[in-house]
């Protein structure tokens, strides 16, 4: 079986390419840089992938699933959405749990209400935000006349090359702490519960809906149930930077984000 990953680079993207070689699957990943794989059955595909030609070109060569990681605007998934479902027996779209509206508490499942269905700004709806823009993308999947998608809406994940911190990734976060500069963060994010799900677990969960007829047509939403407030994530970061390092980083709190 032949499988192509658009973006196939970060935390849920390398465990994903991990598991399918180890499962003898051909893999294809799309890249920007010349990357050397140690496995025959494992392939780099130079070139950038927000770029219609390139995907296009790639595309020519059937492939029997697209796992897609990239990020892209409304207008870019528009044009190019179809062009997916022609061209692959499955196609993996990855949206986001962010995708909900505020769950008051109650569990998240595939039928919790979206932002986009819910929210009575105009302006925000209309906009290009991550969680606007995810669900605006999916309606174009759902609203398809090809069932051959499969929509996932993982929650934030995080591994050994991914520790995120509210909105801050770690090149923002992390980079300053170990240069000696203040971590800068906010009470209202603090006081948040969230949940951080390890992405090879996700992409466990990924891999199993791999040629599964079953998961045509249906959207998966993946995370962990246990619960963790931002500040008791920062104060684990804290503490295992002074553990490491010996020095403890500098904490600025804001009011608000």
């Amino acid at each position: 079986m032949k499988v192509l990953i658009l973006g196939g680079t970060g935390a849920m993207g390398v465990p994903v390419v991990n598991i399918l070689a180890n499962k003898n699957y051909d893999v294809f990943i799309t890249t920007r840089y010349n990357r050397i794989s140690t496995k025959k059955n494992v392939k780099y595909l130079v070139g950038n992938a927000m770029e219609l030609e390139f995907i296009n070109n790639i595309l020519k060569d059937k492939y029997d699933v697209v796992i897609d990681f990239m990020v892209y605007t409304v207008d870019q998934f528009k044009e190019r959405f179809d062009l997916f479902l022609d061209n692959t027996n499955q196609y993996i779209f990855m949206s986001s749990s962010r995708v909900y509206d505020d769950s008051e508490g109650k569990l998240l499942n595939e039928n919790s209400s979206r932002l986009l269905d819910s929210i009575n700004d105009e302006n925000y709806k209309q906009s290009n935000e991550y969680a606007i823009a995810k669900a605006r993308e999916e309606n174009y999947l759902i609203n398809s006349d090809k069932k051959n998608w499969t929509i996932i809406r993982p929650y934030i994940t995080f591994n050994d090359y991914r520790l995120q911190l509210g909105v801050f990734e770690k090149e923002v976060w992390l980079q300053r702490a170990l240069n000696g500069k203040t971590i800068v963060f906010s009470k209202d994010i603090a006081s948040k519960y969230t949940t951080l799900t390890y992405g090879g677990d996700v992409s466990k969960c990924i891999v199993g809906l791999i040629d599964n007829k079953e998961s045509l047509g249906q959207i998966f939403h993946v995370t962990t149930t246990e619960t963790i407030k931002w500040e008791d994530v920062l104060k684990l970061y804290i503490d295992t930077i002074l553990d490491i390092t010996g020095k403890k980083p500098k904490v600025v709190m804001l009011e608000n984000s």
